[in-house]
């Protein structure tokens, strides 16, 4: 049976104790429910426009934005279907991890100490089979490869991977998912099992395209059902786009280590993996701090959630950035809502001890509450 190798170094230890203390932040803000839905969608978007994006794909952040929305925008066919399937896969594993947080598996409820999540080879080739619909030949689609392949940097075309021969990945992939699934294993940090189901399987290559997409999903979903959702905020993807060499560069490195995959030493990779998490959920806490979160706020709201409207939110981030609002200058925030309505908004704002007001009714001046 595969066993992963790897030794715990101190860049490891300070890398996931970074993360940890980052995510305890994060947990524990009062972020503001609608703040908490926009970070999620925010997160979505970055995940599919640059995990496709490190794929090869053209179109934009905006534009991927766009089509999530339901817009139509001049581009390719492959590009668009590329992003509304990445789109399908966090959909996707967003059931997987909210039926198991809700203590239900193949649809049976199950006691919650019971709970431990199943890989499976059905997962894997759904995430294969949402990636590439329509995208190559439906006779391949969620099928394991049948040819040799070898993977290339997206960006200088260099030969960076030789995966195994075809008619091994059916074995491996059951090996490592039986791994996975081990008792033993469950006592592994998530990070650590999350960075070690990417490698395996972006070394293995099992399909014969969307392996790279796969294999970045298949490691949130580990990373999510483990209990490190982190409130489903952060997104990996971007780093790796931004940073595509240094991900090619992890992945060869580690490969190099022993031409058997068995024998690989995955420590490097470990801690590479555990490096971009700790960045990106600290790039997460100094926004939620920022936004919805700041000490002034939650010591005024004692720590509770204060629900707000879009309108609201707007409102209110313009006072941070600005100090504060008179009407007008809400009229000009808001050009298509009516002044009844920004009135009773900012009484809102005010009865939650958010919002100070200062002068009278029409020359007032709205303020956040130091």
């Amino acid at each position: 049976m595969y066993q992963a190798k790897f030794q715990i170094n101190n860049q490891i230890l300070k890398n996931i104790s970074q993360a940890e203390s980052a995510r305890a932040i994060i947990g524990s803000s009062p972020l503001v429910p609608a703040y908490e839905r926009r970070f999620q969608q925010e997160a979505v978007n970055r995940t599919v426009h640059y995990g496709t994006h490190l794929e090869g794909n053209d179109l934009s952040l905006q534009e991927v934005i766009k089509v999530m929305e339901g817009q139509k925008i001049s581009a390719g066919q492959r590009d668009l279907q590329e992003v509304i399937n990445y789109r399908n896969v966090m959909q996707y594993l967003e059931e997987l991890w909210s039926q198991h947080d809700a203590g239900i598996v193949s649809g049976q409820a199950i006691p919650q100490e019971n709970s431990q999540f199943h890989y499976s080879e059905e997962i894997l080739k759904k995430i294969h089979r949402l990636t590439t619909e329509k995208v190559i030949d439906a006779s391949l689609v969620g099928q394991y490869r049948r040819q040799e392949v070898t993977l290339r940097n997206s960006q200088t075309g260099e030969i960076i991977h030789r995966p195994p021969p075809s008619v091994e990945v059916p074995f491996m992939i059951t090996d490592f998912l039986n791994w996975l699934n081990q008792q033993e294993v469950q006592k592994f940090h998530p990070i650590i099992k999350a960075a070690i189901a990417h490698y395996v399987l972006v070394a293995i290559h099992p399909f014969p395209e969307g392996n790279g997409r796969v294999a970045r999903a298949f490691s949130t979903l580990v990373l999510h059902t483990e209990g490190y959702d982190i409130r489903r905020l952060f997104s990996l993807e971007e780093y790796f786009d931004r940073h595509a060499d240094l991900y090619y560069r992890a992945i060869q490195k580690t490969d190099q280590t022993n031409p058997d995959l068995i024998q690989r030493d995955l420590s490097g990779w470990i801690e590479y993996f555990t490096e971009v998490l700790a960045i990106e959920l600290d790039r997460v806490k100094e926004k939620v701090l920022h936004l919805s979160a700041d000490y002034r706020l939650k010591r005024q709201l004692g720590g509770k959630q204060i629900p707000l409207s879009d309108r609201q939110i707007k409102l209110v981030e313009y006072m941070r950035e600005f100090g504060g609002l008179r009407m007008p200058d809400a009229q000009e925030l808001l050009p298509m809502v009516s002044d009844d309505t920004i009135w009773r908004d900012l009484k809102k704002l005010i009865e939650s001890k958010i919002v100070g007001k200062r002068g009278s009714t029409k020359g007032a001046y709205y303020h956040l509450i130091e």
